[in-house]
């Protein structure tokens, strides 16, 4: 059931939006083209078909956090193009 003019000044009035008439064909038309597409989504056999929360199968993204030593000072300012005192010197900010 495709969405009428007034449906879609309804939404916008909910999310207060202020929508000329243009935009509202336009949000029209493109809201009825995505209602078209889940339509045509929903006639796909799924039967077996495990729901996924991803498309490909991420297991345990994470690790744990483990000490390592870092770079030393010397070696992380070698490229820096200013330096002063074992720190970076940057132009001000404020």
């Amino acid at each position: 059931m495709p969405l009428t003019r007034e449906e879609v000044l309804h939404v916008a009035q909910l999310a207060r939006l202020r929508l000329g008439p243009e935009e509202v064909e336009l949000f029209t038309r493109q809201l009825n083209d995505i209602l078209t597409y889940v339509e045509k989504l929903r006639q796909v056999d799924t039967t077996g078909v495990p729901p996924l929360a991803h498309v490909i199968p991420v297991v345990n993204a994470f690790r744990e956090d483990e000490v390592k030593p870092g770079l030393a000072r010397d070696d992380a300012l070698d490229n820096a193009p200013a330096r002063e005192e074992g720190a970076f010197v940057v132009p001000r900010v404020i």
